[in-house]
């Protein structure tokens, strides 16, 4: 049986924007005590209101510049900085416009799924846009240990960038910015990939467009999956041609209707149903469900090749039907 979660009643310490899309939130506990520690790659899952009244969760990472030993054993704070996404299900309006400082926020305990792992060779780390967010206490953590790493970090214009100037002064000339609006052009995986060297590890964090980028050049070019470590700071959308599919669970003889712009996870939630998931971005594989029947359309990070070919396994939080049908093992 999974452990039950830790949960935190956390005071919002301070709430201001770093720039027009990003805002950053302190959370502390009311009696100023110590907070359950993390490590570098690690996020909260914050409860969060959406427009229609219901209450969801959402993943921040944890924003960590100190280079001192044992910063983040017994943290007194936890930073975590919120993108604006207008066009989203109001999970981050939520934490824009509504929280403010004073307000309590219901928290599960730090989680790492992007572990930072101790290497000798260079960590190469790979940031677009909010996905900076893990990258700051792994870069901290790097220069803690005084082993090498270099940031990229790409966005659409510096004004757009948060954490400039501590990410500056961290890492002076192992820091590499990629405005997209000073190059005319999008970041040059290519071009970064060439300046590494063999023995170097990736992690990379932002939306999908970076994610896939990084890797379909990586696996041209031989790289193995164990130097390529990833998190996908995008949740599922709806793509051109996607449409209304049926879902039938075998086990319990329900079934519904999952409408194009809404996932298979989110159906069976809003049904009453009460799957297994975490990161609804398919790459932790929480959510994997064994399929009995119907062709899949899978978008998920986390199965290998040989298990998509299959036809036999899902990510039910991000995957799809490709036919007007599909029978889960529930």
């Amino acid at each position: 049986m999974a452990a039950v979660p830790q949960l935190l009643t956390l005071r919002v310490a301070e709430a201001r924007a770093l720039n027009p899309l990003i805002r950053l939130l302190r959370l502390v506990a009311d009696d100023a005590g110590a907070l359950p520690g993390f490590t570098a790659g690690a996020h909260l899952r914050v409860q969060v209101t959406l427009p229609d009244g219901k209450t969801d969760w959402r993943h921040y990472s944890l924003i960590d510049f100190s280079t001192q030993p044992g910063a983040t054993e017994a943290p007194r704070e936890y930073v975590i900085a919120v993108r604006r996404e207008d066009e989203g299900r109001g999970g981050s309006l939520f934490m824009h416009e509504r929280v403010q400082p004073g307000d309590l926020l219901t928290i599960e305990a730090p989680k790492n799924e992007f572990p930072l792992r101790a290497l000798e060779s260079c960590a190469v780390l790979i940031a677009g846009g909010i996905g900076i967010t893990p990258l700051t206490s792994m870069a901290a953590q790097r220069k803690a240990e005084g082993r090498a790493v270099r940031l990229h970090y790409a966005g659409r214009s510096r004004s757009l960038m948060a954490f400039l100037p501590e990410l500056q002064q961290l890492l002076g000339d192992q820091l590499e910015l990629h405005a997209d609006d000073e190059a005319g052009a999008p970041l040059d995986v290519e071009a970064l990939l060439d300046s590494c060297s063999p023995e170097d590890q990736l992690y990379v964090c932002g939306p999908k467009v970076l994610l896939d980028a990084v890797l379909a050049t990586t696996q041209a070019r031989g790289w193995t999956h164990e130097r390529v470590h990833f998190e996908l700071f995008t949740t599922p959308a709806v793509e051109a041609g996607d449409r209304a599919f049926e879902v039938v669970l075998a086990q319990s003889g329900k079934t519904f209707s999952v409408p194009a712009d809404q996932t298979v996870l989110d159906c069976l939630i809003e049904h009453g149903c009460d799957p297994l998931f975490d990161c609804k971005r398919g790459e932790c594989g929480v959510c994997s469900t064994a399929v009995i029947d119907g062709e899949i359309e899978h978008r998920d990070y986390f199965l290998s090749d040989a298990e998509k070919a299959s036809g036999k396994v899902m990510q039910i939080c991000i995957s799809r039907a490709r036919g007007a049908r599909l029978v889960l093992d529930l």
